[in-house]
């Protein structure tokens, strides 16, 4: 596929990292601080991909603002601070990564993280050189919105028709959609492979070790 694209946007979380098991817990965690109904394991799981406040709107839709504040905050605090469940990235990832590069791939990130959470991670791997480029739902409107999209677009001076978008929630393939870039979606993350294919990606595949064969 190298000669239809250029430039591969790679969502993080459920993506690139297998931190689902952490998102989780810290959302459970925040919830107890502020003395709120945790909604379960399965709704935290259909907003992982949204920017943080938009993540804990959907999830507590009938609290006012002043509990949404709390728990944004609260669950901030676990996942920097306070809780130690180990993050990996899927199999393959690392060496697909390289490998993605050397064959000429511009390599970037469109992220639900916040930036904040994002450099802790790409200091700790040692990653800032693998990414032309990085967005963050602080920094932008969050997915489905197509503003980080375009703002790599941008940054990048890639044609929209010369980019494609890799995640596995609807979310990111949304956001491919609204920024008229292709999606390649996942189905080794958080969304279900018939929801990710209601959004028309190119594909949809089961590693990636696939992902990057596919690529390459």
């Amino acid at each position: 596929m190298k000669d239809r694209f250029d430039l591969i946007v790679f969502d993080w979380d459920g993506t690139l990292m297998d931190s689902e098991r952490k998102i989780v817990r810290c959302f459970e965690m925040a919830c107890r601080d502020v003395n709120v109904v945790y909604p379960g394991d399965a709704a935290v799981r259909a907003i992982i991909g949204l920017g943080l406040r938009e993540a804990v709107d959907r999830l507590l839709p009938g609290e006012d603002d002043a509990i949404i504040d709390q728990v944004t905050e609260a669950y901030r605090d676990h996942f920097l601070v306070h809780d130690k469940t180990e993050m990996e990235f899927f199999p393959g990832v690392l060496d697909g990564l390289k490998q993605l590069e050397g064959h000429g791939y511009m390599l970037a990130v469109a992220t639900g993280k916040a930036r904040r959470g994002l450099k802790k991670l790409l200091d700790e791997w040692q990653l800032h050189d693998q990414f032309v480029a990085t967005r963050c739902a602080d920094e932008a409107f969050s997915k489905p919105h197509p503003k980080m999209l375009e703002d790599i677009l941008g940054q990048t001076g890639v044609a929209s028709n010369r980019a494609i978008m890799i995640g596995d929630t609807t979310f990111d393939m949304e956001m491919a959609n609204n920024a008229r870039v292709a999606g390649l979606a996942v189905s080794y993350g958080v969304h279900d492979r018939d929801s990710l294919l209601k959004h028309d990606p190119v594909d949809c595949l089961d590693s990636f070790e696939e992902v990057r064969a596919w690529l390459m």
